[in-house]
């Protein structure tokens, strides 16, 4: 098998998060789309999709670790949001980008064509089967030790709100003072059926307010809802 990992990502993972992989096969697989993997068979290659499961389960347990350890005070039912507000779609695109992710992705032609680098569902995917690679190469230790960089201070730093129902959040946020008109409208459906993103539009009194991305339509809303209301508040706290 040829190892395709550019020798340029695995120096900057060292440099940047001291992760040296002793297997690059998997790093590879975990930044292999299945189209690539389809269209170059010869290199013997699968792709990130069995990665990917393995990482979701692999995030959800240390990130669930990590806030019963370091999050004492917070009650069973809100530890489950501030979850669930960590462990989402648009978190892991946005670490995935964060970490240098995407320009390594290897993808088919007709992908690249579709613009699949940029598409939220697939850095979701990617950051997971990362991690899914990691955590075979090097176990539980490596994970943590790389989300420690990457997402934990991201956490003490309140960027995620176990209050995560943003859409009603903005519902009363905006309508304070009266009632407003609210609706969100779908501008573009891009993908494959089963890895599809929607562009949705957040407008107030007909007039556009931010827009959100997600793997479905609710997500999506949610997504504008969470950037229309983060924007609205640092307007207001000047």
């Amino acid at each position: 098998m040829t190892n395709l990992v550019a020798a340029e990502f695995v120096s900057d993972l060292r440099a940047k998060y001291g992760v040296e992989f002793k297997n690059l096969a998997l790093l590879d697989a975990a930044f292999t789309h299945a189209s690539f993997a389809n269209e170059n068979k010869e290199l013997g290659y699968g792709n990130y999709e069995r990665l990917e499961f393995l990482g979701d389960a692999v995030l959800e347990l240390a990130v669930s670790d990590y806030l019963f350890e370091n999050y004492k005070h917070l009650p069973e039912g809100k530890l489950t949001r501030l979850r669930a507000a960590i462990v989402k779609s648009s978190s892991f695109c946005q670490l995935s980008i964060d970490s240098g992710f995407q320009p390594y992705i290897r993808l088919g032609v007709g992908e690249e064509k579709m613009g699949a680098r940029s598409r939220a569902g697939l850095l979701e995917d990617i950051f997971e089967a990362f991690n899914g690679a990691l955590y075979l190469d090097q176990g539980m230790p490596a994970v943590v030790s790389f989300l420690q960089k990457v997402l934990f201070p991201k956490i003490d730093a309140g960027q995620y709100s176990y209050d995560t129902d943003h859409k009603t959040r903005l519902q009363e946020y905006l309508q304070r003072n009266g009632e407003r008109k609210i609706e969100y409208v779908v501008l573009k459906s891009d993908g494959t059926s089963s890895e599809r993103d929607f562009l949705v539009e957040l407008r107030v009194d007909d007039e556009p307010l931010s827009q959100g991305i997600g793997r479905n339509k609710k997500a999506a809303e949610k997504n504008a809802a969470e950037k229309a209301l983060k924007s609205l508040q640092e307007h207001e706290n000047g």
